[in-house]
């Protein structure tokens, strides 16, 4: 009998000291606001958390390519924008230097600002960004990953903007084709020439707004991919948070029944303790 109630007394108490650890468990999860600390209490939830989380990882990293390529977007549009001025600037002036009644002097004028404006065109398509890279891209538009199986170009090439340039002869012509053309026609005396400057100019800012609008669905698709992304972070962290956070009113219930629980285990423990073998095997 007494080898009996000794195995009894061992099962109890291995049985408080595992109420215990739930309860320890239980003040872990108040404290920390998570409901499991290691993979043992639950494999199965904690292999979920872990799957989610590496979920959201990857999510993370596409949305940063979204952001980034939203701010490239946003300057190739700027410089397209800029473009399309400048391009508007150098057609009055080519209207301006065919006037017949101008002196030598506002002429030489006219043909410095349309070099200029070639140049500072020139300039535009090949900027630089704050990270050093090319507002555009260079002869292939590099694809940028936004989600699983999926990558775009943000932005459009340097030769898609400046070259193949339809100007109603057959042959396209580039953006400095364009301008070394309108200058020659401005510093000589051909009013065809001249005339035909002034259209040239007018194909190229087609040329641009094409450009301008081709941009634009790049940044829509932006914009549909971030939100996008954004639908899916708020998904995960939902489930994410079902799965791991801790439920306050659930828990504090469930530790207050075990504490109250193990401290009458206790109590009636000691009180066997402190009875006799006598009162044992009695």
């Amino acid at each position: 009998m007494v080898a009996i109630t000794q195995q009894t007394l061992i099962a109890e108490i291995k049985r408080q000291q595992a109420l215990s650890r739930s309860i320890a468990a239980d003040q872990e999860a108040l404290s920390s606001g998570k409901k499991l600390s290691t993979a043992s209490q639950d494999p199965q939830t904690w292999v979920q958390i872990s799957e989610i989380g590496r979920a959201q990882a990857q999510q993370t990293a596409w949305s940063a390519n979204v952001a980034y390529g939203k701010t490239r977007s946003a300057k190739a549009e700027s410089n397209l924008d800029e473009i399309s001025n400048l391009l508007a600037r150098a057609r009055e002036l080519t209207i301006s230097a065919s006037n017949g009644a101008i002196g030598t002097q506002d002429k030489a004028a006219y043909v410095t600002e349309l070099q200029s404006i070639k140049t500072n065109i020139s300039e535009l398509l090949n900027e630089k960004d704050y990270q050093g890279l090319p507002v555009y891209d260079d002869g292939t538009a590099v694809q940028v990953p936004i989600s699983r199986g999926l990558s775009i170009d943000v932005v459009g090439t340097r030769q898609q903007i400046s070259e193949g340039i339809d100007v109603g002869t057959g042959t396209p012509m580039t953006l400095d084709d364009i301008f070394d053309a309108a200058i020659a026609a401005a510093q000589g005396t051909s009013a065809a020439d001249q005339t035909a400057a002034v259209g040239l100019f007018d194909s190229a800012t087609s040329h641009i707004v094409l450009q301008q609008s081709l941009q634009g669905v790049r940044a829509d698709r932006l914009d549909a991919a971030g939100e996008r992304l954004t639908d899916v972070d708020l998904t995960l962290a939902e489930r994410r948070s079902g799965l791991e956070d801790t439920d306050l009113t659930e828990v504090i219930t469930s530790m207050q029944g075990k504490l109250l629980t193990l401290e009458a285990a206790q109590a009636a423990l000691a009180r066997i303790n402190r009875q006799s073998l006598f009162d044992l095997i009695s």
